[in-house]
């Protein structure tokens, strides 16, 4: 099987039969990430005890690859210390800025699989929502309110 071949049948699975879109009972951390241009838009939730990712879930709507990067990512990061899943979330973005190392790179499992996107410009924000959703809601975990983000503004800005 080549390498195309294998991407569309793990983001086909992923995005199909997502083990992780549903609402989360007893969420600690909740997020909306939302991508305007295209219009992907999910709603990441945690659930947190002792520095520990216990549970985790999106919901929302979107394109295959946004909806199945979600998905990856919640596989990967759940059971994890809250530091070991940011370290998960910087070689994941910086994969597709082709800036990680393969070691580094195969230690996101499945979702190395997303390699390539970085060679589809317009498909960059789409791979990269969940994360990005990720990684704000660990900045913004302090405040009690239910955040939402917007990153082509936040990109914008920069």
């Amino acid at each position: 099987m080549d390498l195309k071949q294998l991407y569309r049948e793990i983001v086909n699975e992923h995005n199909l039969h997502p083990s992780h879109k549903h609402d989360l009972d007893g969420a600690t951390l909740k997020l909306r990430g939302v991508n305007p241009s295209c219009g992907d838009d999910i709603t990441l939730q945690l659930r947190m005890k002792d520095g520990m990712i216990e549970a985790g879930s999106f919901n929302g709507s979107g394109c295959a690859i946004s909806q199945a990067s979600a998905d990856m990512m919640l596989d990967l990061i759940i059971g994890k210390k809250e530091e070991e899943a940011e370290q998960l979330a910087d070689i994941f973005m910086r994969m597709i800025k082709g800036e990680a190392t393969e070691e580094e790179i195969e230690s996101l499992d499945e979702a190395a699989a997303l390699q390539n996107v970085s060679h589809m410009p317009a498909r960059v924000k789409c791979v990269q929502l969940g994360w990005r959703t990720f990684n704000e809601m660990i900045l913004e975990k302090d405040s009690d309110q239910e955040q939402e983000h917007d990153f082509e503004k936040d990109d914008a800005q920069k």
